[in-house]
């Protein structure tokens, strides 16, 4: 059952941070598993039950190791997280319930961070149909429970006919989180349900978003299906250039 994270976590975490090599890590392997992953492990089992019903529903508790391709100097996450959400290939661009413990405390809410560009075209082309629900949902979940707008931003502004929809016009992801750093919590049970409570609360953004993701992967289903095959006689051999290039 979990009981809540430790000041030996975050200082861990920190440590990783300024250290990320495997001769720091080694000799601190039990403190991560203790401390750190065990806690969140039992976290990540906990928030999922209240999701366990929904059909498609997934989670997973990410792991301190990075991916083996890197540099060396790269080798360890300094934050650590929890994801809950439908089950897809492209776990960034699928819209996700997350949970992320940092030195700094821990960041929890909904985003999907780097979800296709005619993902967030249909986003925006349904916002100006029929913005309300979408801006009702959004204001009563800021408003109630805290929650703060984020998201990478488009360097060059998309253009918006409706004022009141340019903050979700300039993104390129798109989030709704807050943030506890406050050890009482932290190191509690309360961080647990507090987590519990915005992920239930923003459980029907992440629909929102998931039915768009839906549609597009549909839409682009159809187009492949009408694209007319071409058959083995069609196909030509493309001509060789009649100029020799030097390479």
């Amino acid at each position: 059952m979990f009981k809540g994270f430790s000041q030996d976590a975050l200082e861990f975490l920190l440590g990783i941070r300024h250290n990320n090599n495997k001769e720091w890590f080694e000799p601190r392997k039990l403190v991560y598993t203790e401390k750190v992953y065990e806690p969140l492990k039992a976290l990540g089992e906990e928030l999922f039950t209240n999701f366990a019903d929904i059909d498609g529903m997934m989670y997973k508790v990410g792991r301190i190791y990075r991916d083996e391709n890197l540099a060396p100097y790269l080798h360890y996450r300094d934050t650590l997280w929890i994801y809950v959400r439908y089950d897809a290939w492209y776990w960034n661009k699928t819209p996700t319930l997350y949970f992320e413990l940092s030195p700094e405390g821990a960041e929890f809410g909904f985003r999907i961070s780097k979800p296709e560009a005619a993902v967030m075209e249909r986003f925006r082309s349904g916002l100006l149909e029929d913005a309300d629900s979408f801006l009702n949902m959004v204001d009563d979940l800021v408003e109630k429970y805290g929650l703060t707008l984020g998201g990478e931003e488009y360097k060059r502004k998309k253009s918006c006919p409706v004022p009141e929809l340019e903050r979700f016009f300039v993104k390129k992801g798109f989030s709704l989180y807050t943030k506890v750093g406050d050890p009482t919590e932290l190191f509690s049970r309360k961080i647990a349900e507090h987590t519990v409570e915005v992920f239930q609360a923003v459980q029907p953004l992440n629909d929102y978003f998931h039915e768009i993701v839906e549609m597009e992967e549909l839409a682009k289903e159809l187009l492949k299906d009408e694209k007319p095959q071409q058959s083995e006689t069609e196909i030509k051999m493309v001509k060789a250039p009649s100029v020799e290039f030097m390479w």
